[in-house]
């Protein structure tokens, strides 16, 4: 599972810095990327939208600060 963390997690910021270049410069970095590959494009867009589903249903396992871990 700290793998499947680990994965969520790289394509949760993909999905971030892509959005963030979109919002600021109408930039699409995936599409710029993989263009030449329509599907690879839609798989990466429905991969990061699983990654923030599966990291908002499974935070509390992986924060040190949600799961009381870390005290202050």
């Amino acid at each position: 599972m700290k793998k499947m963390h680990q994965v969520a997690y790289i394509l949760l910021w993909v999905g971030g810095l892509n959005w963030g270049l979109i919002g600021l410069f109408n930039y699409d970095l995936v599409e710029s990327l993989l263009g030449s590959w329509p599907g690879l494009v839609t798989l990466v867009y429905v991969l990061v939208g699983i990654s923030a589903v599966y990291l908002a249903a499974t935070h509390k396992n992986y924060c040190k600060v949600c799961s009381g871990e870390m005290k202050a």
